[in-house]
């Protein structure tokens, strides 16, 4: 994403959970904007926080309050630099970031509080709000 490039914010409040890698996946997973990701090591889902059950569960951890930004592509597979483009100026800027990339583009989370914040770094180098 070079400068000059539209981003957008997604109206809510997301979570980024991790479960134990061999847990089946729950079934509040999968409903609205969902990422899921497997590995030998975990069960990493982004999702809505309203999605979160009311009983979580002593292995289920939970980090609360992001909220998540899309770069509006699509960006071929090959593209250089898309989320260096993103990443560098929220570093600049001392905001944390985790980042999902699609076949078609990426999403970007920010903790809510520096939101206003993230917005500012990312327009300030060049990329637009829509």
């Amino acid at each position: 994403m070079q400068p000059g490039q539209k981003f957008s914010v997604i109206p809510g409040a997301f979570a980024i959970c991790r479960l134990p890698a061999k847990t089946p996946l729950p079934a509040w997973a999968g409903k609205a904007f969902t990422s899921i990701t497997r590995t030998a090591d975990e069960l990493s889902i982004v999702c809505e926080e309203p999605r979160l059950p009311q009983d979580l569960g002593v292995e289920l951890r939970i980090e609360r309050g992001w909220a998540l930004l899309k770069l509006h592509g699509p960006f071929p597979l090959d593209a250089i630099g898309v989320l260096a483009s993103v990443a560098k100026p929220l570093a600049e800027a001392e905001i944390s970031l985790f980042a999902i990339s699609t076949f078609d583009t990426d999403y970007i989370l920010v903790k809510k509080v520096q939101l206003n914040q993230a917005i500012s770094a990312l327009t300030r180098a060049g990329h637009t709000l829509v």
